[in-house]
């Protein structure tokens, strides 16, 4: 099997569904070989943005084993691991690595949020469960956990796997105060859509992206303007992306994001109950602002 290399720009990928709400594993193996024809390198399924929460265990293990038969050979295919319970999360890394997964994305569990030594018994037991590459999920906004710098350094020193972090704090200072502990030893992603440039800027090598799922081609140019000093270049790109990057930080994400997706012609706006999609002023404002970046679309 490949080993994980924790770079460049790697999607995390909605789930697509029927109209029936069963998972369209056909288009879910085009969208992830269509990703990684524009550059990507790799596919982070079963996020927070992949609806993973409303997946059953089968079809997270379905999803998973889709993503590895479309682009296992070519690209990274990470799971992410998000339970309620240690043992259900343990669980599911053990699923992915049966699937042929190459890394994991590990979250501190949902609902319950504990205290330092409880969030790292919890990640610690998802990390020592395989032998996969794994990164930690931080985004103390949206799961209220903060992995501290401080914290990440003892949990590289008590797991042998641990290679990554997804810094999605959304605290630039962050990654200066990673380097400064563990230097070369740990691989910063980040993982907010409209922090992507100043992030390359102060050393992040890898971005989990969100919009990428419907615009691939200018994700990957601008990632790789930021990474290589094209400053004007990065900045035009960015100014015209910053709107649609911007769905990616707020509640709804996900249908908005799926809404994109559908008004490119790569996807449907269909989610999952709690989820409803988008309707009435809403509808109007977002599709309005992707309509304008579509039409002024470098």
């Amino acid at each position: 099997m490949k080993k994980m290399i924790w770079r460049g720009v790697i999607p995390a990928i909605t789930t697509p569904f029927h109209q029936d709400m069963t998972v369209d594993h056909a288009f879910l193996a085009r969208h992830c070989q269509w990703l990684v024809d524009n550059g990507c390198t790799g596919v982070v399924a079963l996020g927070s943005l992949g609806e993973g929460a409303t997946l059953t265990a089968e079809e997270k293990r379905e999803v998973l084993e889709t993503c590895v038969a479309a682009i296992g050979d070519r690209a990274f295919v990470v799971a992410g691991v998000s339970a309620l319970s240690t043992s259900d999360a343990v669980a599911i890394a053990k699923t992915a690595e049966a699937a042929g997964c190459h890394g994991l994305m590990v979250l501190p569990p949902y609902v319950y949020v504990g205290d330092w030594r409880e969030m790292k018994a919890h990640v610690s037991a998802v990390m020592a469960a395989t032998p996969l590459s794994a990164m930690l999920y931080n985004n103390p906004i949206a799961y209220k956990v903060d992995f501290l710098p401080e914290q990440v350094a003892e949990l590289m020193a008590s797991c042998p796997t641990l290679h990554a972090i997804k810094e999605s704090s959304a605290d630039i200072r962050r990654i200066a105060a990673l380097q400064a502990l563990l230097g070369e030893q740990l691989e910063i992603l980040c993982g907010v859509d409209d922090l992507i440039v100043e992030a390359v800027y102060a050393g992040a090598v890898g971005w989990i992206a969100g919009l990428v799922s419907a615009f691939p081609k200018e994700s990957v140019d601008l990632f790789q303007f930021a990474q290589q000093g094209e400053k004007q270049k990065a900045f035009d790109l960015y100014k015209w992306f910053l709107p649609l990057l911007r769905m990616d930080t707020v509640p709804k994400f996900v249908q908005l994001i799926k809404l994109v997706q559908e008004e490119v012609g790569m996807g449907s706006q269909r989610v999952r109950a709690p989820r409803l999609a988008l309707t009435g002023t809403e509808l109007d404002a977002a599709k309005k602002t992707i309509a304008e970046a579509l039409a002024s679309r470098p």
